[in-house]
């Protein structure tokens, strides 16, 4: 019972892995759950203008919209990684994009209304699925306990579909706003994806990566066998090396 209790002492390949592919999980989804104006290089999507006009290139081309907050940065003056995040509102729970700063940048209200919606839902969604990654994180490297690697496996479903949920609304969220911008005459601004929803994607590779090697933990599958001191009560009789040659 005490090599069960320490991390990684049997299924340590296994355990690796998991834990490996549950922390980098919830480090994205806590980046992005922290996105802009909070962590600002981070963002879930861009209106970018497309126009040429000096006269617009000076005031403001572009808004990025973050979990948090708002930003809007000219052509001339454009953000940067760690600096110049230009004009922001935010942090704010569950904000409303103030009409000067779309008036400034030339965007319809109405689109703007539209991802605040979408936003206000994966603002929900990314704290509870970050949570529920860090728990299978810490449970994925107690692997010796069968009851363990269920219950690790079980948290890491409940994440993967979280995460699943999240990209969804994160992809639903660009095209809804491309597709309203395609109806508007005289706008001249394209919808892009921001960086924020490819390391979602890649949150939800890496779950879905842990969600199979924990399978094959609980299930006893794909290469992974029964650990040999858990046929002991079963074969007293029987030495360790006996054992491991049969197991």
């Amino acid at each position: 019972m005490k090599a069960v209790a320490k991390p990684f002492a049997r299924y340590p390949i296994t355990a690796f892995v998991s834990c490996g592919f549950l922390f980098a999980t919830f480090i994205l989804l806590l980046l992005v759950g922290i996105s802009l104006t909070i962590i600002k290089p981070i963002y879930l999507v861009t209106f970018r203008s497309t126009t040429t006009s000096g006269s617009t290139l000076s005031i403001a081309t572009e808004l990025r919209f973050g979990v948090w907050g708002v930003c809007a940065t000219s052509g001339l003056n454009p953000a940067t990684l760690l600096g110049n995040p230009g004009l922001c509102f935010g942090p704010q729970l569950g904000y409303d994009v103030p009409e000067y700063l779309t008036n400034i940048v030339g965007i319809s209200q109405d689109v703007v209304k539209a991802v605040e919606k979408a936003l206000l839902v994966v603002l929900v969604l990314h704290p509870i699925a970050a949570g529920i990654s860090l728990l299978a994180f810490m449970t994925s490297a107690f692997l010796g306990s069968h009851a363990f690697a269920i219950f690790s496996l079980i948290l890491t479903i409940i994440t993967a579909l979280l995460t699943s949920v999240v990209l969804a609304i994160d992809l639903a969220l660009v095209i809804v706003a491309q597709n309203q911008v395609k109806n508007l005459q005289n706008f001249h601004f394209a919808v892009q994806f921001g960086n924020g929803v490819w390391m979602i994607l890649t949150a939800v590779v890496l779950v879905w990566g842990a969600v199979i090697t924990l399978s094959a933990r609980a299930c006893y599958c794909m290469g992974v066998r029964r650990h040999p001191s858990d046929f002991k009560h079963k074969n007293r009789h029987v030495s360790d090396e006996d054992l491991a040659q049969r197991y």
